[in-house]
């Protein structure tokens, strides 16, 4: 679970980053969560965009990713998730203390 403090230096982070990942039409699936698992190993933070085809609510999209990949929901703004999951190997991102 993460702090306010640390909720607020991820999104500070994530303000600049473009989403890598689109959700379209097929919405989410297995394919898309390992996908999704690789990407949070190799970079830790992503964005996340919801294409305006898909059926996806938001935050149930965000909260259903997070809780697949066993990762933190930081921020939905619109259409835009931002996830987090420490790597276990190659950490970049170094959290404050809460």
């Amino acid at each position: 679970m993460l702090s306010s403090k640390q909720v607020k230096y991820l999104k500070a982070l994530a303000h600049p980053l473009k989403p890598i990942f689109q959700i379209g039409k097929a919405g989410l699936h297995e394919p898309v969560f390992s996908e999704l698992d690789a990407a949070l190993e190799t970079r830790e933070l992503i964005k996340i965009s919801l294409l305006q085809n898909t059926l996806e609510d938001p935050h149930e999209a965000g909260a259903r990713i997070a809780r697949e990949t066993h990762a933190e929901l930081v921020q939905v703004i619109g259409r835009t998730l931002v996830i987090y999951r420490r790597s276990k190997e190659k950490q970049r991102i170094d959290l404050p203390r809460s």
